[in-house]
């Protein structure tokens, strides 16, 4: 591992000119070097901190009157949210390379790198760490389509980035060097609590599942301090979200959103699935029907178009598409009753009447903001925005009044 220390990116020809009698031509790379750091330094930085500002929020989760923010790669906000109205933020749990976060009882479940961590948090501002399931989220060790063999002492935590000129001739004299193509690259309160959209963990009575790009791993957590992995499944290419209603999970991928039965929990079952054009593809449903956005983008994958697809699923076995709208650049989205919100992007938060799924209308957009995610509960809505995050009332009827904003730092 440790000998494969370069991968060159090829971004650019140039072409030369020097006379009517010879050529010379460059080619511009972009090397990427990989960065590591010792596992058992990383995970001492694993504790609570006193309370910080909001830099870059990530995924949201609501656990009773607790609401978990994710800080980009860097830990999760601990905020009592009691008053919507006036959210505490209380402590931080400085996390490295943390994406992902579940709640059960008082046991944190979130990534740090490729693993995943319990941590107790029944004193917020005292978490520590339970136990480590390793190698949960292999695909965190790699750039794009390169993936490495697993050096279990390290986590590879960074990439140094540098532009490179060299002669063309010797383009394919590189040994030690992989080229690829960063397009393919991808960038679902009670027992358990409530995640947004955009989740790769889910929590289900005793047990937690995880989507990492090509696989559903299943864990039994009846002691939610010492997860036990009980099944690894491997999927199709592309897995990005997980998203659970009653025994089933409706995962959503690049490829499609397919339907996992889990009455029995320890043994997903596939049900049914529905193909798409290939893009970024969260996915929520109500029961009767499931609402997908796709967006697409270079870095998402073919398609051209960014939509939101409604899919009739009352036959489970026969999913069918009853709904499609164009959207700007969707994210997450969530649905309360007949209401359905929509992160797109740029286009901002859109909130329609979707009592008929065939043609839903737009009530209300929140222009100025640039929201990732939501999470409707009780009439309040809680978004992740590149502005921090906002909280709104939906209780009144096609209203949306805004109750409080952690802004970003």
């Amino acid at each position: 591992m440790k000998a494969l220390t370069k991968i060159l990116l090829p971004v650019l020809a140039a072409f030369v000119l020097s006379g009517c009698l010879k050529d010379k031509m460059t080619r511009t790379y972009t090397i990427f070097t990989p960065v590591y750091k010792n596992k058992q330094d990383v995970l001492r930085e694993v504790s609570s901190k006193p309370a910080r500002s909001i830099e870059t929020p990530g995924k949201i989760y609501v656990y009773g009157n607790y609401l978990f923010v994710n800080e980009i790669n860097k830990g999760v906000h601990v905020i009592d949210n009691s008053n919507p109205s006036n959210p505490v933020n209380k402590s931080f749990i400085n996390i490295p390379g943390n994406l992902d976060i579940a709640v059960k009882g008082n046991t944190l479940f979130a990534d740090l790198y490729r693993d995943m961590i319990a941590l107790d948090i029944s004193n917020p501002l005292a978490a520590h760490i339970t136990s480590t399931s390793e190698n949960v989220f292999p695909d965190r060790n790699s750039n794009s389509l390169v993936y490495f063999a697993i050096d279990t002492s390290t986590y590879l935590v960074d990439w140094i980035k540098k532009d490179t000129t060299v002669p063309y001739s010797d383009v394919f004299e590189c040994s030690g060097c992989l080229a690829f193509n960063t397009a393919a690259t991808s960038s679902a309160s009670p027992i358990a609590g409530i995640a947004g959209s955009m989740s790769r963990f889910s929590v289900v009575n005793n047990y937690l599942y995880a989507v990492n790009t090509n696989s559903l791993k299943s864990f039994d957590i009846n002691n939610p301090a010492s997860p036990v992995k009980v099944n690894d499944m491997p999927l199709r290419m592309g897995l990005e979200t997980i998203y659970p209603f009653a025994d089933k999970l409706f995962i959503g991928s690049t490829e499609g959103m397919f339907i996992y039965d889990i009455s029995n929990p320890v043994s997903p079952h596939y049900l049914s699935g529905f193909s798409h054009a290939r893009v970024c593809d969260p996915v929520i449903t109500d029961g009767d029907y499931a609402y997908v956005t796709l967006r697409a983008s270079t870095a998402c994958g073919t398609a051209i178009k960014s939509q939101l697809n409604i899919i009739d699923i009352k036959q489970m076995n026969m999913p069918k598409l009853v709904g499609q709208y164009d959207m700007s650049n969707p994210y997450g989205l969530g649905k309360d009753g007949s209401l359905l919100w929509i992160c797109d992007g740029r286009a901002g938060l859109k909130m329609y009447d979707a009592t008929d799924p065939g043609a839903i209308k737009l009530k209300k957009t929140v222009a100025g903001i640039e929201p990732y995610d939501v999470i409707p509960y009780n009439g309040k809505l809680i978004v992740s925005a590149k502005e921090g995050i906002i909280q709104y009332d939906y209780s009144q009827p096609g209203q949306m009044t805004e109750l409080s904003r952690l802004k970003k730092n």
